[in-house]
């Protein structure tokens, strides 16, 4: 699916700005509160899980030890990324922190629909009646708005000096 990239942009050093037309505010402002409505009804739900993942896979034991000692935190970071996307999702321009927010958001977004729709390599060639065609369109596109996030963020970083790259 090929889109015009110019829905976020580096406004100067630490300065980005998220332009998003009206239907795709709506999308990602729906998709935003159903994330924050399955997030705080449970973190167990194996949708969601992805967002939690294992520390241990192979100990139960002491990975449920790591889950009640971190999962609190990781909900509450990721719900204040939510907070912070739907705060921003009218244009307005944002700092470092809130482009890092918009980033692990839409990527915990793409990660639960690929959950959902049990994306994995290669996406399948649908028909558009395909009942499914509207989530698969759904998911190139967060992956699409996300890549350009990602480019926009990589602008600012420092460049390796000379003695890194030897």
């Amino acid at each position: 699916m090929l889109f015009a990239r110019d829905r976020v942009r580096r406004r100067g050093e630490g300065r980005y700005e998220v332009r998003l037309r009206p239907n795709e505010r709506e999308l990602v402002a729906d998709l935003v509160g159903q994330l924050r409505e399955q997030l705080l009804a449970s973190t167990d739900d194996p949708v969601v899980r992805r967002l939690f993942p294992p520390a241990y896979a192979n100990d139960p034991e002491r990975d449920a030890g790591y889950q009640v000692l971190t999962r609190d935190e990781l909900l509450e970071q990721r719900l204040a990324a939510l907070d912070v996307v739907a705060r921003t999702l009218d244009g307005t321009e944002l700092d470092a922190s809130e482009m890092t927010a918009w980033m692990g958001t839409l990527n915990s977004l793409r990660l639960v629909l690929g959950t959902r729709l049990d994306v994995d390599e290669e996406l399948p060639e649908l028909d558009p009646d395909d009942p499914q065609a509207p989530a698969y369109a759904v998911y190139e596109y967060l992956g699409w708005l996300l890549s350009q996030v990602v480019d926009a963020l990589v602008a600012d970083l420092p460049r390796p000096s000379a003695e890194a790259r030897t």
